[in-house]
């Protein structure tokens, strides 16, 4: 975006919270209110780039950015920080974080690289908060989903050598908690059943992480491959003229390895 594109669109966004000529939608918003349409406009940031949609993902973007004017604009207003303050950060931020770019660092490695990116981040939060007792884990978004923030949170720690060395005992780790899931349910003690889930959830992020693979990705993936299979089932039933609830479980189980086989072949 050419600075006049930039500056233009700062000035529409401060015409639209103008108190008397304004939009009343806009100008009664304030950060909190703004929270969904800020993670909205993430995800569909997300889709667009799934989908390979470029032309869609050119206006999603735009939508995020609108998101970030708006946040600029209110914090303006109550003379808190301004957009190109905002700018100016991330481009310290991230000369900072690159010194193999913009300096004369040097890494032989990933690994060197994102330690180097662990600790310019520490480094930050710690100019933030110099008084306060730091924990390797400050920093992570409690908003964020819980499999980015589990993952997150899990590679923090592991960067302080609090980890598996390898995968193999992840896998019993899973079983374990998986026998410890089945034990609750037997309980019939619901929270116990649910401290459990959440335990099994989190080692098999754990398991994801020592297999090189995103969870967040993968559930999304595994998600979209459900729905994919289960619409097929939706219409092979709808082509009988009936509908789901009219069929027993067999088969509707036959259909699902029915789907397997089919859509494994498109």
């Amino acid at each position: 975006m050419s600075l006049n594109k930039t500056q233009e669109l700062l000035a529409l966004m401060a015409r639209l919270r103008d108190p008397e000529k304004g939009c009343a939608w806009d100008v009664k918003q304030d950060f909190y209110s703004l929270i969904p349409y800020t993670i909205e406009e993430a995800y569909e940031v997300a889709d667009a780039i799934e989908r390979n949609d470029f032309d869609d993902l050119r206006g999603e973007l735009g939508d995020l950015l609108l998101q970030v004017v708006f946040h600029s604009r209110i914090a303006e207003e109550r003379g808190l920080f301004d957009f190109e303050q905002v700018s100016a950060a991330i481009g310290e931020k991230l000369v900072s974080r690159h010194p193999h770019v913009f300096a004369d660092a040097k890494f032989d490695s990933d690994e060197q690289r994102q330690q180097a990116w662990d600790e310019a981040k520490a480094q930050e939060r710690r100019l933030k908060k110099p008084v306060q007792t730091e924990s390797v884990l400050d920093g992570v978004a409690h908003s964020l989903p819980a499999l980015v923030q589990c993952e997150k949170i899990q590679n923090r720690a592991a960067s302080h050598g609090f980890d598996w060395p390898e995968a193999e005992p992840v896998f019993d780790k899973v079983r374990e908690e998986l026998q410890e899931v089945h034990e609750a349910w037997q309980s019939g003690d619901q929270p116990h059943i649910q401290e459990e889930i959440g335990d099994l959830l989190l080692v098999v992020v754990n398991l994801a992480r020592h297999l090189k693979v995103n969870p967040e990705i993968a559930l999304r993936e595994a998600t979209k491959k459900f729905t994919r299979r289960f619409n097929y089932i939706e219409k092979q039933v709808e082509a009988s003229g009936r509908v789901l609830r009219d069929c027993e479980l067999a088969e509707l189980d036959g259909l699902w390895n029915e789907a397997k086989r089919h859509l494994k072949k498109a």
